[in-house]
């Protein structure tokens, strides 16, 4: 009878292990049973083999048998019991998740939609880990969040040139504990670029958490169906994080913003969009957080390498407490030696640009710039505003007068000096200078321009003063000649072909004139 058992249980059970494979379960949901079933089969072969004069061994393999049985019969009972009863329920859990997938289906086309490919993968909207080294940023840090959480304030735009550190403060308020617990798993971030597709974005949002992708019939269609995915997706408040924004995208942040209990827009951006309330202007990094920034990418972690701390001093103070220029200069003179750092001193105080020591951080300043469209005239003369501010030395503030009296003449602007302010303006709300005032109550229309000045980072200097050298020194439009005693440059003193510039300035250390 055993035998019998034995014998047609063994391919049902060879059955279940081939099913266990297909479905990647665990080999020990078998494993147990197919043990036990070969013992017994070992067993009953060698009960076979007793000869029937054998009476010693018949009673010992008959206990055997008999345990044997038993053991099967529990085994039934209790074992393959309990793994029935489990996956009874895992088979209910993964209808209802069927089920919750078809109610969005579902919910997509009551409201109009069609259902994307899924299997496309259309990119994460994922937090980033930060960079493991970060300083400079934990009072930042918590002056952003402050703003963020301030009831009213429905979009913050985090502000500041390229490569100062935004999307890395980003990131660290999207993992910050505080903001975490309020937010769960209702923080979407999303780079959005220069030329942002706004179908595309929603899709990744309906992506990201897990909602079969509608394809949209037009923008408008994207933007209800958004709404409606974000109302469904709470309780939780919902933090939309819109990374590396350009200018003249402030109709797709408004695209995204509903009237949502606790749904907030953070924007990073390298210019300043005055149409929302709320700007948060990150500023560069002070001369300790800078050192030790550049020296985190200069030296390595061993202690292997020694540069004189003055000679160190004087590289972080050309790279401006700019994050970006702190780590890639750190990164070219790393395990460098010591006259390789003196050789880079001196080439910078003999004209070359810091920004000729990465391709990187001359893009990332150089981006700024190519947001102008040169096709359009009011950008092609800003671009050259901008440009013109290169002329004046750095570290100084610039008398916005000066400028303006300059801009008229140079591009035929009104004579009352609106548009040359308004440029100036311009150029602040684009990071590429900042407008200062010293009297605060000094108005514009009233013509107290006298208050006025600009104030133009050294980095944004250089990239204007690169700007302009591309073109050989005949055919530019502005020179800088930098006058040492009587020894005038190289290049005055060698000039064959007469010289077209129409801005000259001339520095001799102390004084300046155009």
């Amino acid at each position: 009878r055993l035998t019998s058992t034995l014998s047609s249980i063994q391919p049902v059970f060879g059955e279940i292990e081939k099913l266990n494979r297909v479905l990647d379960r665990p080999e020990d949901e078998t494993k147990m049973f197919t043990d036990r079933l070969e013992k017994g089969i070992i067993l009953v072969r060698k009960c076979s083999k007793i000869r029937w004069w054998n009476y010693c061994k018949k009673p010992s393999y008959a206990k055997k048998l008999i345990e044997l049985e038993d053991s099967l019969l529990r085994f039934f009972q209790i074992n393959v019991q309990a793994q029935l009863t489990r996956d009874s329920r895992q088979i209910l859990v993964e209808v209802n998740q069927v089920n919750v997938r078809l109610d969005q289906i579902n919910s997509n086309l009551r409201i109009g939609g069609k259902v994307y490919n899924g299997s496309v993968f259309l990119g994460s909207c994922r937090v980033p880990e930060a960079s493991n080294f970060i300083v400079g940023l934990d009072l930042p840090l918590q002056e952003l969040k402050m703003q963020l959480l301030r009831d009213g304030a429905s979009v913050v735009v985090l502000s500041a040139p390229g490569g100062c550190g935004k999307t890395t403060l980003a990131k660290m308020l999207c993992h910050d504990h505080e903001i975490e617990g309020i937010y769960k798993d209702n923080i979407f971030f999303v780079t959005v670029s220069k030329t942002p597709k706004l179908k595309v974005i929603i899709q990744k949002l309906f992506q990201h958490k897990g909602f079969l992708v509608p394809e949209f019939q037009n923008d408008e269609d994207a933007i209800n169906q958004l709404e409606h995915f974000l109302k469904q997706i709470g309780p939780n408040p919902v933090l939309l994080v819109l990374d590396d924004v350009w200018s003249g995208s402030e109709s797709l942040i408004q695209n995204f913003m509903f009237r949502i209990s606790r749904y907030k827009i953070l924007v990073t951006s390298r210019f300043e969009f005055p149409r929302f309330d709320s700007t948060y202007k990150l500023d560069l990094l002070n001369d300790k957080d800078a050192k030790a920034l550049f020296c985190h990418s200069a030296f390595p972690q061993d202690g292997s390498s020694y540069v004189p701390d003055d000679l160190v001093n004087e590289i972080v103070r050309s790279c401006g407490g700019f994050p970006l220029a702190l780590t890639v200069v750190g990164q070219s003179l790393r395990r460098q030696p010591e006259v390789i750092w003196r050789r880079t001193l001196k080439q910078w105080s003999e004209g070359r640009s810091i920004l000729d020591s990465s391709n990187d951080l001359l893009f990332c300043l150089q981006t700024s710039l190519n947001a102008l469209n040169e096709t359009v005239e009011s950008d092609k003369v800003l671009k050259e505003c901008y440009l013109d501010l290169g002329l004046f030395p750095e570290d100084q503030r610039i008398p916005a007068t000066a400028l303006m009296d300059m801009w008229v003449e140079l591009y035929n602007l009104d004579e009352n000096g609106m548009d040359a302010l308004a440029n100036l303006h311009e150029l602040s709300t684009r990071n590429l200078a900042n407008l200062v005032f010293t009297r605060k109550d000094a108005s514009e229309v009233d013509g107290y321009y006298n208050e006025h000045f600009v104030v133009q980072h050294d980095l944004l200097r250089e990239l204007a003063i690169h700007q302009s050298s591309k073109e050989p020194i005949e055919q530019r439009k502005r020179l800088i000649m930098d006058i040492s005693g009587n020894d005038l440059p190289k290049w005055s003193r060698e000039m064959q072909q007469p010289i077209h510039a129409r801005l000259l300035s001339i520095s001799t250390g102390f004084l300046i004139s155009f």
